[in-house]
């Protein structure tokens, strides 16, 4: 009892002194950056799993790009399976009202039986109350359909207006809320419309070359689910796939994994931040400490009491510390929760207990890992050192501690990130940033000192000559400032510069509406209706699906592969084209462009070929329409993307694709007030799907924002941090030099000339870090552009100045914040306390 309230007394008073103000930032910082990441992600799982059957529309969904086969069907029904079946795909709609607008929208043709898990919700207008769909009227009935509030906003259409899908006209009859398929709904690009699946054919929609997704929903009991699910995977073919509640809708998983990884990896930058800025807290206070602990030993002291005076401060500030953080973390989550509004569902559940323990974890690890060490040091002070202040104060920290303490890091980022990958391509990075930083710091330092020492006078040559006596001091001091301005400048400059360089590649006349479904006897009337209305007619070309069957006469089958593009490309079919004239925009890096030759050969995107392993010479065989087609790689082209133009993976020579299924696709730039034509087009070609890139672009555009914003949110505690580490590093020394700075004046040095010493030793310190920084983010920025997006981006040269001089200010100002006390007190004082 004696020993707590001795630490209840001691923490008081560091923290008024603010000798544990900065450990207590970084503690908090650290706790409250994971658990509010963790509170978010917790939340979207916990929906993830309670809509599971849901999101399904079942127990077990199969998929397709073909309609299923019978003998599916059959098996289902003699496992005692419900079935319900749906069809997907993208067609325009149209307002049958005079005037009426036009509107890409995702047409989901359901079975009278759909959903058999969950139920849709419809109102009878929009913005009225809704209620579940059920019985006879759980689903559209023949000749109406049933749009969702975007779409039946987007046409200012309602209950019982026309609208117009391919061919004919049907009724709105009510107005979906909430279908099974959208409990998490990212990047929803097309609003949906529900129709009944006996009413498909006579829409005329579905041509060759459609892009249609087939799907069964089965429901039962758990041991029949299961029974189907072994036989159906022995049976499926080409494009069939099977989901079950363990990988229900994974493009929803990854999209929603993708955002919290980037989450997740701001908080593990926060807490690796926080991690140094608690070691260095840590020390100073283990040096500031260590004469009263000598006292103690004298006055009969043992070390066990020494470790619970002060271990037990430290644990009482670390569980308050955690506590705020936990608090700090779940209001984080709510701001990080409006910032993804669009992103996750909107009613998610409240969050379980797992971050609050998981915030527990990491306050516990930061204080044992990296406070025990200099508490183990600090215990074992020697009694002479009240004589000879010299002993204890040189001796290395346990070797064994600090492996413990690199050790548990290692491991607290292993555990944050999710997964053994992630988390070593965390910590190798960091460790290849901070040893980089660290080789580069010290010649840098080495530099400094010769190029300008020599030449440097009065207050200039004695604050080098403190950064050169204390260079290990300062080499850490340089690697967290250059860590967090490497952060900054990414954040800002280098995000900007990549932003433009996009930007600059998309020409103003770009073509910004894609039309597919354009079939052969189409062409024409398409080419007539274009001159019509004063718009150039663009090429329309010729698009064949086929699947690769065989590379080199041998079957290929995902599982071939082990990256997950290469597994995804082998289970789709291909779009294939045929062009004697190489594309504009194309350009040949490998082979020979196969021009008017009429021999079976492909010309292959170099970025499929890396991905498949494919060379020129290998031979592809497709499988278009249940005929085969073989032909050797002629070619490998590399593709501008951002031009906007219609390209292809696969180009075959003119007319060797003739006599399979085609149908056309084009693209066209169409001027700002002109949507009256688009109107026209869908009216008088129904079948047609006309996409609008600009709009798809600006919605992606904005889902993109309110990623960055989240992140940007969570980074601002890294910066904190970096920051903390920052304070930290000029604490960790300011005892030393409040001591130099006493003995200065004792020797007659002037208050101007100590204050130029230190904006010397501290303007060289941030140049160095700054440098650092200017080059790392440089490097950073050009791997980005090059080899993730794919820019022609030359790095600006303000991002080294930038660096050069945000390093040297920050430092000098915080340096000199640090020791403004310490040129104006006395100089007793300052050799009595430093």
């Amino acid at each position: 009892m004696n020993s707590l309230r001795l630490a209840f007394r001691m923490l008081a008073r560091d923290l008024r002194t603010g000798e544990m103000t900065v450990l207590a930032v970084a503690l908090v910082l650290a706790v409250a950056a994971l658990t509010g990441v963790g509170f978010l992600s917790d939340r979207v799982q916990r929906v993830v799993e309670r809509e599971a059957h849901q999101l399904l529309g079942g127990d077990l969904l199969l998929s397709a790009d073909h309609p299923w086969d019978e003998r599916y069907k059959e098996a289902a029904r003699l496992r005692g399976l419900r079935i319900a079946e749906s069809a997907s795909f993208p067609s325009m709609v149209a307002s049958a009202a005079e005037g009426g607008g036009v509107q890409l929208a995702e047409i989901k043709a359901v079975s009278p039986d759909y959903p058999l898990r969950g139920a849709l919700r419809i109102a009878p207008y929009l913005h009225a109350p809704d209620a579940e769909a059920v019985g006879e009227d759980k689903t559209p009935r023949s000749g109406t359909v049933w749009p969702d509030e975007r779409l039946a906003a987007a046409l200012g259409v309602a209950p019982p207006q026309q609208l117009k899908v391919g061919a004919g006209e049907t009724a709105v009859a009510a107005i979906v809320t909430h279908e099974p398929d959208r409990g998490i709904n990212p990047f929803s690009i097309a609003p949906r419309l529900i129709i009944p699946l006996a009413d498909l054919p006579a829409t005329g929609l579905l041509q060759p070359g459609s892009r249609v997704t087939w799907r069964l929903h089965l429901a039962g009991e758990a041991a029949a689910v299961a029974d189907f699910r072994r036989w159906a995977q022995k049976q499926l073919g080409r494009g069939e796939r099977i989901e079950g509640l363990e990988d229900a809708r994974p493009e929803i998983r990854n999209i929603v994994d993708r955002a919290q990884r980037f989450l997740r990896l701001a908080a593990l930058l926060t807490v690796v931040l926080a991690a140094v800025a608690v070691g260095l807290s840590a020390r100073r206070y283990m040096q500031t400490h260590l004469d009263a602990c000598a006292v103690m030993r004298c006055l009969g002291a043992s070390e066990r009491q020494i470790l619970l005076i002060h271990g037990g401060a430290f644990v009482l500030l670390g569980l308050v510390a955690i506590l705020l953080g936990g608090v700090l973390g779940y209001l984080l989550q709510m701001l990080l929760h409006a910032f993804l509004a669009g992103l996750v569902a909107g009613d998610l559940p409240p969050p379980g207990v797992l971050p609050w323990l998981q915030g527990l974890a990491v306050g516990i690890v930061l204080v044992v890992g990296f406070v025990l060490p200099p508490l183990l040091r600090l215990k074992a002070v020697p009694t002479v050192r009240v004589l000879r202040r010299e002993w204890g104060e040189t001796a290395p920290l346990s070797a064994v501690s600090y492996l413990a303490g690199a050790a548990c890091l290692a491991g607290l980022m292993f555990w944050m990130a999710g997964d053994a990958r992630l988390g070593s391509v965390v910590l190798g990075g960091f460790v290849l940033a901070v040893g980089a930083f660290a080789l580069l710091g010290q010649l840098l330092l080495i530099a400094v000192w010769r190029l300008f020492a020599g030449r440097a006078v009065g207050g200039w040559r004695i604050g080098l000559a403190n950064l050169r006596r204390r260079s290990g001091a300062a080499l850490v001091q340089a690697v967290a400032l250059a860590l967090g301005l490497t952060t900054l400048l990414l954040l800002t400059l280098a995000r900007a510069d990549l932003l433009s360089a996009w930007q600059a590649r998309v020409p103003p006349d770009a073509p910004n509406r894609f039309v597919i479904n354009i079939q052969p006897d189409q062409r024409e009337a398409l080419a007539v209706f274009f001159s019509a209305h004063g718009l150039v007619a663009p090429r329309q070309e010729p698009m064949v699906r086929g699947r690769l069957m065989r590379l080199n006469g041998r079957a290929i089958q995902p599982r071939d592969f082990i990256d997950e593009r290469a597994q995804r490309l082998i289970e789709r079919e291909f779009n294939l084209s045929a062009r004697s004239d190489l594309p504009a925009g194309n350009k040949i890096v490998a082979g020979r462009w196969h021009g008017d030759e009429s021999a079976a050969q492909f010309s292959v995107e170099k970025g499929l070929a890396d991905t498949l392993n494919l060379h020129v010479g290998d031979e592809l065989e497709f499988m278009i329409a249940g005929a085969p087609v073989v032909g050797r790689i002629s070619s490998l082209r590399k593709l501008d993307w951002d031009s906007m133009q219609v390209n292809f993976f696969v180009i075959a020579p003119d007319g060797n694709l003739a006599g399979h299924p085609t149908s056309y696709i084009t693209s066209f730039y169409l001027p700002e007030g002109r949507n009256a034509v688009i109107d026209a087009l869908v009216r008088e070609f129904p079948n047609l799907t006309v996409i609008d890139v600009a709009a798809l672009l600006r919605q992606l555009q904005t889902t993109l924002d309110q990623v960055v914003r989240a992140v940007q949110a969570v980074f601002a505690f890294a910066l904190l941090a970096g920051l903390a580490v920052l304070y930290a590093a000029l604490q960790a020394s300011a005892g030393e030099r409040r001591h130099e700075l006493a003995v200065l004046r004792a020797l007659g040095g002037r208050h101007r000339q100590l204050q130029v010493s230190l904006v010397a030793e501290f303007a060289a310190l941030g140049a160095i870090a700054g440098l650092l920084a200017g080059i790392a983010a440089t490097a950073l920025g050009t791997a980005l552009a090059r080899w993730v997006f794919q820019l022609d981006y030359l790095p600006s040269p303000w991002m080294l100045a930038t660096g050069l001089a945000g390093g040297i200010a920050g430092v000098v100002l915080a340096g000199l914040s640090t020791t403004r006390r310490a040129c104006s007190e006395r100089v007793a004082d300052g050799l009595r306390n430093a």
